[in-house]
């Protein structure tokens, strides 16, 4: 990797815990110069605009989801393994010592929801993607025979996602000492229902 790569790369990663931790609205070239010890112009040349460093920091949070959740979960044999494991990894998400204020697409979900524009694009399609990822999962396993056959699999990927939602809220706003025990208790409920019935 080049200087230049090396250097964009740590640029990024600085960016993604202070956006974690501010928003991304209260992300700055300024705010994010200072943080590095770098000059404003130098940062500059690296993003050209606020929007510009809003959505970059989008897609490295992006990779490095798919790095830390996606990919261990798909090491994971096919099938409630996968979904389970996909579950688990965001949880730990949420602790991950890179987002010092927790999942940084729940935060700029509320800050980008009704602001049209290049970052909410990115956003967008990424809460897209990871939909299809959890109902991709839940797909194999109804084809593994895990879950029963007439599942709707957009609809379980939707409350799955729901109960990660519902976990960040009681965790970081509500200061809920239960908030991951009753995250995983929605969830199994959600595992049970889903599952093929024994005859």
């Amino acid at each position: 990797m080049r200087k230049g790569e090396l250097t964009h790369q740590t640029i990024l990663e600085t960016a993604v815990r202070l956006a974690s931790r501010v928003g991304l609205q209260g992300l700055s070239i300024g705010g994010l110069a200072e943080e590095l010890g770098l000059s404003k112009s130098g940062l500059f040349a690296h993003f050209k605009s606020k929007t510009e460093l809003q959505v970059q920091v989008l897609e490295a949070a992006t990779v490095v989801f798919t790095e830390r959740v996606i990919r261990p979960a798909l090491g994971r044999a096919r099938g409630e393994p996968r979904v389970r494991a996909l579950f688990d990894g965001w949880l730990t998400w949420d602790r991950d010592k890179l987002l010092e204020g927790g999942c940084i697409f729940v935060a700029a979900a509320a800050e980008l929801d009704d602001a049209p524009g290049p970052a909410r694009d990115t956003l967008v399609q990424g809460q897209r993607d990871w939909l299809d990822c959890l109902a991709q999962a839940a797909r194999i396993a109804v084809a593994e025979g895990h879950f029963r056959e007439a599942l709707d699999v957009e609809q379980f990927a939707h409350d799955q996602y729901a109960v990660m939602l519902g976990f960040h809220h009681a965790k970081r706003l509500m200061r809920d000492p239960q908030a991951e025990a009753r995250a995983r208790r929605a969830f199994d409920a959600l595992v049970t229902a889903a599952r093929t019935p024994t005859s």
